[in-house]
């Protein structure tokens, strides 16, 4: 990091940049047809200015909400930037929410106004924007009324100086996605933004020559903060991936240095691997030193992670043989734990001192304690400012003393590493009065190369059981006439493996495969890509 930047705001970070590095490109964006276009931070800022320039114009009272609805692109984080030098706060959207969850987001934060940008599904959408409410269009968004942001970047000149903000102003109100009822609105201050990214250098350094790809939602605060403001502070360039079709020559483009995702994206691509090359053969091939060392190369430049030196996985667990898959090609996959209360920044696992299963001990500054019912217990300096309009949910989230009530259960090793076990409000009572944990034993059924992901349940009845999506080459085995019989000898096999891991009160009855695929478009999964426990049972 440059020195003295970890000490200012992210707008300060931007001056910096506009300055030192001008002709320097930050961004590239793919605009179809496997054509791209490249932003200097020139261009950058100057863009930023302008749509600033007009914000100030429309007059909006100072600190006002201003809400960002669409996919990745560089112009979704120049849109945040420019709210946030025209003195207001923004407001993200999930670009993936149906059009009820879009309006109470949109009247619950008071927002004034809206941007537009890249989405795939705008008509299920717009019946959830007020009709009254202003709309700026982003370059790829889809048709829409309001205004496009090239025409008012033409109309507007840029605003002078370097406008900054207070550390301790409000910046953003990030709407947790949630697995029951409305979403909460988390405030985050500027200086949640200036920690993590002076104290993320301390875990990884980064540098102004890496490089990432912006894919998983700008909305969720891991992605702002891995991404967006990671470079802010560090001035690497990124990558924007155009669509799930084009994701993996969007990978080969970007050749990223640092790569961040979610497990189920790490279980596709493990699956996708083992479907071409089972593992049992990929391990016998491994021993073979020449062959070993060249085909695990070949499978990280398939994926287009060759050059990864930082690779993350968060947001929910990876089943442990999965992570050791990754590890054993060279990729030194590590886990993170963090949530929207605390700008994702509290566990880290540290390179070269991984346990697999662990997410690593507290972030610099961070302290971590297991309540007396096993809640992760988390103070962090990325804390929020609380939960807009709700006082009382912002207090009952806190202990006396201050840590933030994680709501998932956990252990600390003797070298201070944490250990999701579940979730508090996740453990049920079978009819036989033993509470089971669901999360371990999805994960141990979870690491099978036929599922893609699995729901444990049995609350009130007479044993657990486990409902499962098979992996995409499962089901597109079976849908091209497969043995179908041949599944459910491998998944009876599973069962009996992994109950005998099992305390007798936990051990599975059966193993139910389900035909609907789940997602986000159908509701059993949030933006996150965790499962949505309630809907799924």
């Amino acid at each position: 990091m440059t020195s003295g930047l970890q000490e200012r705001s992210p707008l300060a970070c931007l001056y910096h940049w506009e300055k030192t590095q001008p002709q320097t490109v930050h961004f590239v964006q793919p605009t179809g047809g496997g054509q791209v276009s490249e932003y200097n931070w020139t261009q950058i800022l100057d863009e930023v200015r302008r749509m600033a320039a007009h914000l100030q114009s429309l007059q909006l009272p100072p600190r006002s909400q201003i809400a960002l609805l669409g996919k990745n692109s560089a112009h979704w984080i120049m849109a945040d930037w420019a709210i946030w030098m025209a003195g207001h706060v923004s407001v993200p959207l999930y670009p993936t929410l149906n059009a009820d969850t879009v309006r109470y987001i949109l009247e619950h934060s008071g927002a004034r106004l809206l941007f537009l940008g890249k989405l795939d599904d705008w008509p299920a959408m717009q019946s959830g924007v007020p009709a009254e409410m202003p709309i700026i269009r982003l370059p790829l968004a889809p048709e829409a009324r309001g205004e496009p942001w090239q025409g008012l970047i033409a109309a507007n000149a840029p605003l002078q100086g370097e406008p900054d903000r207070d550390l301790d102003e409000l910046a953003t109100i990030v709407y947790t996605s949630g697995s029951t009822g409305q979403p909460k609105g988390v405030m985050q201050s500027f200086r949640s933004f200036q920690l993590c990214g002076s104290l993320l250098n301390e875990l990884f350094p980064l540098t102004a020559q890496d490089r990432m790809l912006s894919y998983l939602p700008l909305a969720h605060v891991a992605e702002r903060l891995i991404v967006e403001n990671a470079s802010t502070y560090h001035g690497f360039k990124v990558y924007f991936a155009e669509s799930l079709e084009t994701f993996v020559n969007d990978l080969r483009r970007a050749k990223p240095t640092m790569f961040f995702s979610v497990p189920r994206l790490w279980t596709k691509f493990h699956l996708g691997v083992c479907a071409k090359l089972p593992l049992k053969k990929q391990r016998l091939l491994f021993r073979i030193p020449l062959l070993g060392r060249k085909l695990k190369r070949k499978i990280l430049e398939q994926l287009g992670l060759e050059h990864v030196r930082i690779a993350v996985t968060g947001a929910a667990p990876l089943p442990a043989p999965i992570v050791a898959w990754y590890r054993s090609l060279g990729l030194d996959l590590l886990e993170a734990y963090g949530m929207s209360e605390n700008f994702a920044y509290s566990h880290f696992t540290r390179p070269g001192d991984a346990k697999t299963g662990y997410v690593g001990p507290p972030n610099p500054g961070v302290d971590c304690r297991i309540g007396d019912n096993g809640e992760i217990l988390v103070k962090s300096p990325a804390q929020m400012m609380g939960y807009y309009l709700a006082p009382e949910a912002t207090a009952e989230a806190y202990t006396e003393d201050g840590y933030f009530k994680t709501g998932d259960m956990g252990e600390i090793d003797r070298d201070n590493r944490l250990r999701i076990t579940g979730r508090v409000k996740e453990l049920f009572k079978t009819s036989k009065g033993k509470y089971v944990a669901p999360v371990p034993i999805e994960n141990k059924l979870g690491a099978h190369p036929k599922l893609e992901v699995v729901c444990v349940g049995g609350a009130n009845q007479s044993a657990t059981y486990a409902l499962a999506l098979l992996s995409e080459d499962a089901r597109k085995h079976l849908r091209e006439g497969g043995d179908r019989a041949a599944i459910e000898t491998e998944l009876g096999s599973l069962m009996q493996q992994v109950n005998a891991s099992l305390d007798p009160h936990e051990q599975l009855q059966f193993i139910t495969v389900v035909k609907d695929v789940w997602g986000i478009d159908n509701g059993f999964l949030p933006p996150t890509m965790k499962i949505r426990r309630n809907i799924i049972e």
